[in-house]
């Protein structure tokens, strides 16, 4: 079973329970030292022969004892594994961690970890209380105006957007036939690191990448490496105010979820008025599960409240959503991640 389709275990005995919900509670002390060994690339410093922790603080400039309690604490969770003579080595885990993996978890852990992150979940009670988000409430701005204004910030969160996305790219490929399409635009896209993968696999396919123009700095690079840069236009841009036109297919892969409902119609409202009337839209995004289940959904979907006022849904929700903004679901693909491809043509509003 998947870790988003978790059932909550209610058999529990009283001992059990507290003991689980202790552990929960501590669960930012968890994040927290996984944040810290990311920042300090430990594990780049690891691999599967075992290494002394004195080698390991010096190749990452801290001192030796304090980066010993930090490896133990994670080495009992299973991120790397602690043998005697407090030497280190890699668990599968701690492989992920690396950033050379393929994985690239290491850039999400450096990014959940941030202060400025951090103050906007401790403030999760006001956004209860209030329905207000709780970032705008911390930081007198919104998530997107806070990056544009801190370049450094947005550097953190564009690597940890991208290695999210490498994750899983190849699931959408999988099941989606990006071939029938001659012009695809990827909107909200990031880096652009799923418009590259579908270029790479689709090689008669041109593509454009829309988002914020702090957002696409980057992209110019990674379509290079890509070596699709040369059918690939980058067009820095406000959803809110329009999309390219002139594309057969319009993807947008974890954008809905960032708004409320109202923002989100007018997103679609731009979209059914810029698109061609025969184009696709693909909607990448996870749908909440019923209850009882689906706990990293749910938590996700509390990180919409508390950061960027949006929110995630169930199916039902976004084909209520689409319909309501113009547009009618003709198919549903499921990924082998959480993720499903909701393919929408333009209908009657």
């Amino acid at each position: 079973m998947t870790e988003s389709k978790m059932l909550v275990n209610e058999n529990l005995t009283v001992e059990e329970a507290v003991a689980e919900l202790r552990r929960l509670i501590k669960g930012f002390q968890i994040s927290q030292a996984i944040h810290a060994a990311a920042v300090l690339r430990v594990a780049d410093q690891i691999t599967d022969t075992p290494r002394s922790c004195d080698e390991i603080a010096t190749a990452v400039g801290v001192q030796s004892f304090p980066l010993y309690r930090l490896l133990r604490a994670l080495a009992a969770l299973g991120v790397f594994r602690e043998h005697d003579g407090r030497r280190f080595s890699l668990t599968t885990m701690g492989k992920c961690l690396r950033f050379d993996s393929e994985q690239q978890v290491g850039p999400f852990a450096v990014f959940m970890g941030q202060e400025h992150y951090q103050q906007a979940w401790c403030r999760l009670l006001h956004s209860v209380r209030t329905g207000d988000t709780a970032f705008v409430t911390a930081h007198g701005m919104s998530n997107w105006q806070y990056r544009k204004t801190h370049p450094e910030q947005n550097a953190i969160y564009n690597a940890a957007m991208t290695g999210n996305s490498h994750l899983v790219n190849g699931a959408i490929l999988r099941v989606c036939n990006f071939n029938a399409y001659i012009r695809i635009a990827d909107i909200g896209g990031g880096q652009g690191s799923l418009l590259a993968e579908i270029m790479i696999a689709c090689p008669k396919v041109r593509g454009i990448l829309f988002d914020q123009p702090h957002v696409v700095l980057g992209a110019d690079l990674i379509m290079a490496e890509a070596g699709v840069r040369d059918r690939c236009e980058i067009i820095p841009g406000d959803i809110f105010e329009s999309i390219p036109p002139g594309c057969d297919a319009y993807v947008m892969k974890y954008v809905l979820h960032d708004w409320s409902d109202i923002d989100a119609l007018r997103i679609l409202g731009i979209c059914r008025r810029d698109m061609p009337a025969t184009a696709k839209l693909l909607l990448i995004e996870q749908f909440l599960g019923p209850p009882n289940q689906d706990p990293i959904g749910k938590l996700g979907d509390l990180n919409m409240l508390v950061v960027t006022g949006g929110q995630e849904r169930t199916r039902e929700e976004f084909e209520a959503l689409l319909e309501k903004g113009g547009f009618r679901v003709t198919e549903v693909i499921e990924t082998e991640t959480p993720l499903y491809v909701m393919v929408a043509e333009r209908g009657e509003i």
